[in-house]
């Protein structure tokens, strides 16, 4: 199975491939370099003329994607790392995120905004934060974040090709490396995708529903509890689903979401009205976040249905250097474990 990183790259020539409309532009991509997490690797070399190297201004690159988009193209920016987003804050905010509303739907921004996020690498507090939680409420603006489950290139080539909106697309830099996994490769889960409805929400702009992901422990009864996370957090979330179910006999559905807003919560409250109980788990800071939301999502779709929830996410602290002290700042599987053993 080709790795997150390679099914990402795959995706960005396939698109590049289909459509002469695509742009790709940021720091440092070009080859042998790549990109920093290299997953724009061998772009330039194959389309030269539509690849763009910038210079360290992420507003600035923001920007003329968005231009560039008004005009009929469609291009990926690439920021370096997440953190950066808050240099580009006012282009996506402000700009960005409003021009559809501002010109009476006479104009679409089909532009793409990848970014690698969160730590566990020891980058430092400036370089390993998870940062897409002061996006989520942005009217306008749709988030999505592949996981290791499912297919993250065809969520990619999918937001660049097929969708009018803008797009900030959010890789966790630890998903790189992972496999991708599929009903084959998971051999002790049971895989399913639950496909909502195409959302009517403002901002959707007619796109369908991204799936969501069910994953549980084969012939597991029914669940006791239900898990909601994304990114690189679905994975430690499937870590701790067989922990529980192997060494607890506490036996728990995972609800792997890949699009964050505008918000799609049919496949968690799904599960969470066979199990009663919902433990959701993300890599930012604990307040204001989107375990948060999910959670008060799920109270008023479920009232008295929902017996029981818990958070696990980041302690609201800068993520340190040091490996030990980041490892005791983010969350981890024992966690996730132990706020489930809580609950059941």
């Amino acid at each position: 199975m080709p790795s997150v990183l390679e099914s990402l790259n795959r995706a960005l020539h396939r698109a590049f491939a289909d459509c002469p409309a695509v742009i790709l532009l940021g720091e440092d991509l070009l080859d042998p370099y790549g990109g920093a997490f290299k997953v724009s690797k061998g772009l330039s070399s194959a389309y030269p003329q539509r690849v763009f190297t910038t210079p360290i201004s992420e507003a600035g690159i923001c920007g003329v994607g968005a231009g560039m988009a008004l005009r009929g193209l469609r291009p990926v920016v690439e920021i370096m790392f997440g953190d950066f987003l808050a240099l580009a804050a006012d282009q996506l905010i402000n700009h960005i995120a409003k021009f559809r509303w501002m010109y009476n739907d006479q104009v679409s921004v089909p532009l793409v905004i990848r970014t690698p996020m969160g730590g566990r690498r020891g980058y430092g507090p400036t370089h390993s934060q998870t940062l897409e939680k002061h996006f989520l409420g942005v009217p306008g603006l749709r988030l999505l974040a592949p996981s290791a489950v499912g297919n993250p290139g065809e969520l990619l080539y999918r937001a660049i090709l097929e969708t009018e909106e803008p797009i900030l697309f959010i890789e966790n830099k630890l998903l790189y490396l992972l496999p991708v996994l599929d009903g084959l490769t998971l051999q002790d889960f049971h895989l399913s995708e639950f496909s909502a409805q195409p959302t009517d929400q403002p901002g959707a702009n007619g796109n369908p529903a991204t799936p969501a992901y069910q994953l549980s422990v084969r012939g597991a009864p029914k669940p006791s509890l239900t898990i909601a996370a994304y990114g690189y957090m679905a994975e430690l979330a499937r870590q701790a689903v067989h922990t529980l179910a192997y060494q607890h006999e506490i036996f728990a559905e995972l609800v792997i979401l890949t699009q964050l807003a505008p918000f799609q919560g049919e496949a968690v409250f799904a599960s969470t009205q066979r199990s009663g109980r919902l433990l959701v788990v993300e890599e930012g800071s604990l307040s204001f976040g989107w375990g948060a939301e999910v959670v008060a999502r799920a109270a008023q779709a479920l009232g008295t249905g929902l017996r029981q929830v818990r958070r696990v996410a980041a302690q609201d602290l800068p993520v340190p250097a040091s490996a030990p002290l980041e490892a005791r700042v983010l969350p981890a599987v024992e966690d996730i474990v132990q706020q489930a053993k809580l609950m059941v």
